[in-house]
């Protein structure tokens, strides 16, 4: 299992990287942003296997981005800590970036933060 070990760089882009560079780190956090709370949420939406997401939310737990409600237990919560939603503004970058960038000519990418429907 993965665990978190907090950067030493000086660089904080570095510090930042270390933590927030995993692909799954990224979505989780993006779906616990979105509402997502429960465990069985994240497998679904995500197609995450269960041994990389109880690491990475143990991870995101270590960190203080995601706290476990209750901490002990079945059918536990997870939810973004303010130190997550902090983070907003940088999902909201990155998805311009994104928009920007990553999509093919005619290509509409979707809003961010995604509308309600």
């Amino acid at each position: 299992m993965k665990t978190y070990h907090p950067s030493r760089a000086p660089c904080p882009v570095a510090r930042a990287a270390r933590l927030l560079g995993d692909r799954w780190v990224l979505l989780i956090l993006r779906d616990a942003l979105l509402g997502a709370e429960r465990f069985e949420e994240f497998v679904e939406r995500l197609g995450i296997n269960r041994a990389a997401l109880t690491s990475r939310l143990a991870i995101l737990q270590e960190a203080g981005l995601m706290q476990r409600d209750p901490p002990e237990g079945k059918r536990a919560r997870y939810l973004p800590t303010d130190k997550a939603r902090a983070l907003v503004p940088l999902y909201t970058e990155l998805a311009g970036w994104s928009a920007a960038h990553l999509y093919a000519e005619g290509e509409t990418a979707p809003a961010w933060p995604p509308r309600p429907g």
